[in-house]
């Protein structure tokens, strides 16, 4: 009798062991955040690492500059126009097909379409101050079920039939077109105010989320809203207003006061005219939340994680700025948006930014520079400025107008 419960005890080991086993993940690959960007390592075929944004708004991966020390070997097939978001036509590429993507040891995916930019519109490395090399399109999530761990910076790819739900994440289905992943959400346009919106899932966007203005069913703007650049679509810039909504909800989960952005019609048409969406949900939202995405089953998992109550911000001060490419690098205004409080106090386009709140810009990150800018205050943020060869002292008034 003791062998016999001895030999149970065994089984019941064995058969929990191989559950276990079933649902770990096959790989699992580091990233990093840039601002609210996933950032991963990537090699294509035989190149150097390469730092590529996992961008689930494009289709296939597209390379947008290479660097001093970059290497790749890519085979053209064609040249193909990449239609998006902007007020441009469409964007010149070269095609590269059946390519190889490596990440960390192990994870390789195979059969891939890149997409070389003949021209870079999104200079991504000037404007995050990291080096980045591109963008890392929807087929990422085509051949396994992958989780995005923000929370500990890991993507974990799992097969899909050893694949179990970790404790504590909801689910929602999601519909996919054209490789493209969508979501419903509800919204509350005003306090009495509900509605139901089908949205895309763009972890490339740097937003909470936007809605478009072209339909008579779309979301109304608030009476609150301010003014600028939304930014750079493939087919050129896009600008708009922002705004709060009082509230955004995946489920039953639900962020309240929510900075969301509405394009004009005439830089998202080309791609609303044709389609049932009511807008995208961006990296700013979705990273307040871990995230499985199941394309072979259709769902959606999602957790909130530590920063979910985190409030939102949005660019009071109304500067934009990259990191000009020198032996020392400098912060640069690149756009000044039209009647922001930033364009009140005089700082204009090219000025080069060498202290701001009496912190001197040497050793700040664009992410740690572009959160005073963020900051809403009852006192003026001061900011010094070199003009050619003119030093400039400005205040600018930080109080929110939304």
């Amino acid at each position: 009798m003791k062998h016999r419960f001895v030999h149970i005890i065994f089984f019941l080991c064995m058969a929990v062991s191989g559950m276990n086993a079933a649902c770990r993940p096959s790989f699992t690959v580091p990233f990093e955040m840039v601002g609210s960007y996933v950032v991963v390592s990537v090699r294509v075929n035989d190149s150097n690492p390469l730092k590529l944004i996992l961008d689930s708004g494009v289709r296939s991966t597209i390379i947008t500059e290479l660097l001093s020390g970059d290497s790749i070997t890519l085979n053209y097939s064609s040249t193909r126009e990449l239609m998006g978001l902007g007020s441009r036509s469409s964007l010149q590429a070269y095609v590269s097909d059946s390519n190889m993507l490596s990440m960390g040891r192990k994870m390789k995916m195979t059969n891939r379409t890149i997409y070389v930019l003949q021209e870079d519109i999104f200079n991504l490395s000037k404007q995050t101050g990291s080096k980045i090399n591109g963008l890392l399109g929807a087929d990422f999530f085509q051949d396994y079920i992958v989780q995005i761990d923000y929370t500990g910076r890991r993507i974990r790819f799992y097969e899909k039939d050893n694949f179990c739900v970790p404790k504590g994440y909801g689910v929602m289905p999601m519909t996919i077109e054209r490789q493209k992943m969508y979501i419903h959400l509800s919204v509350l346009e005003t306090e009495s105010s509900r509605r139901r919106i089908k949205m895309l899932i763009d972890t490339g966007a740097e937003l909470g989320a936007w809605f478009q203005t072209l339909t008579n069913n779309a979301v109304n703007i608030p009476e609150k809203s301010v003014r600028g650049r939304i930014g750079e679509g493939l087919s050129g810039e896009i600008s708009g207003y922002y705004a709060r909504v009082p509230q955004i909800c995946i489920a039953n989960f639900c962020v309240r006061n929510p900075i969301v952005a509405f394009p004009d019609s005439a830089t998202i048409a080309s791609i609303v005219r044709n389609s049932d969406r009511d807008g995208t949900i961006g990296s700013q939202l979705l990273s307040r939340f871990n995230l499985i995405i199941d394309t072979f089953n259709e769902k959606f998992y999602f957790k909130p994680n530590n920063t979910f109550t985190r409030p939102f911000a949005y660019n009071v001060a109304g500067i934009e700025i990259a990191q000009s490419a020198s032996l020392i690098p400098q912060v640069e205004v690149v756009n000044v948006w039209e009647g922001s409080p930033a364009a009140k106090a005089g700082v204009k386009p090219g000025d080069v930014i060498t202290e701001i709140n009496y912190n001197r810009i040497f050793g700040l990150t664009l992410t740690q520079i572009r959160a005073f800018f963020e900051t809403p205050s009852r006192h003026p943020l001061p900011i010094q400025l070199q003009r050619h060869s003119q030093v400039i002292d400005l205040k600018i008034e930080m109080k929110s107008k939304i």
